[in-house]
């Protein structure tokens, strides 16, 4: 793989065009603007730290345990979904933290004090992550601005909420309860929601009067959020 700078910066700059491209021609069937901060953000994480196989093409790549790293384009409308909420974010979580890509690029957007949580459910990936993020910026792990704990992200994290945002990257048949209470008020989850084949991005604010308001935007395809007993087979 590219282990030059300005190769590497080429192939990011390719990253962000794909993702312009897709949204050029439509293909979502929605409009997706990439603001500064994003691109910023993507350009500043080489993705082929992330995983080995086509690190550079838009589409998810396989990291091992039947999970996947998100294609490029999503990532981006993750973060333009939640960075509002991420701009000034005391605390998020990113639920199936797998490679750990978009828990670095959240802690990446938000302010200073604020920290980033992960939680994947398979431990070995858990250390995948962490020596993946050490590669180019293990500075947010020394700091603890980034922290990723190996549990069932079906839970939520409890003890280091309640979180600004919540990102979950595998759908699930109904919204996780947990989740929702571990959502502060005036926070946003985002979660792929629906059996496969029929899943949908559904994005989810806590209002202030309490009101839980529901917007579904994407039909997606993720894998399902479920036991490590049946995603990885022990």
């Amino acid at each position: 793989f590219f282990n030059d700078t300005a190769t590497t910066e080429i192939y990011t700059e390719q990253i962000v065009g794909s993702v312009r491209c897709v949204q050029e021609t439509g293909t979502w069937g929605t409009q997706m603007v990439i603001s500064k901060e994003v691109e910023e953000v993507m350009k500043g994480i080489d993705r082929a730290d992330f995983c080995t196989d086509d690190p550079y093409v838009d589409s998810p790549q396989p990291i091992g345990y039947n999970v996947t790293i998100s294609a490029p384009h999503m990532h981006a409308y993750a973060l333009e979904a939640l960075k509002d909420h991420l701009l000034q974010a005391e605390s998020s979580l990113d639920v199936g933290s797998g490679s750990g890509y978009l828990t670095l690029a959240f802690a990446k957007i938000m302010p200073p004090n604020g920290v980033s949580y992960g939680v994947e459910h398979i431990q070995e990936l858990v250390k995948d992550s962490i020596r993946n993020i050490s590669k180019n910026h293990s500075e947010y792990l020394t700091s603890q601005k980034l922290r990723i704990f190996a549990d069932d992200g079906r839970l939520g994290l409890k003890q280091y909420g309640p979180y600004d945002c919540i990102h979950v990257g595998a759908a699930a048949e109904q919204v996780p309860q947990e989740l929702l209470d571990q959502l502060k008020v005036g926070g946003r989850l985002m979660i792929p929601v629906g059996p496969r084949g029929n899943q949908y991005i559904c994005l989810i604010d806590k209002e202030k009067d309490g009101w839980i308001n529901v917007t579904k935007t994407l039909n997606v395809s993720y894998v399902p959020l479920t036991s490590r007993k049946y995603q990885a087979g022990y």
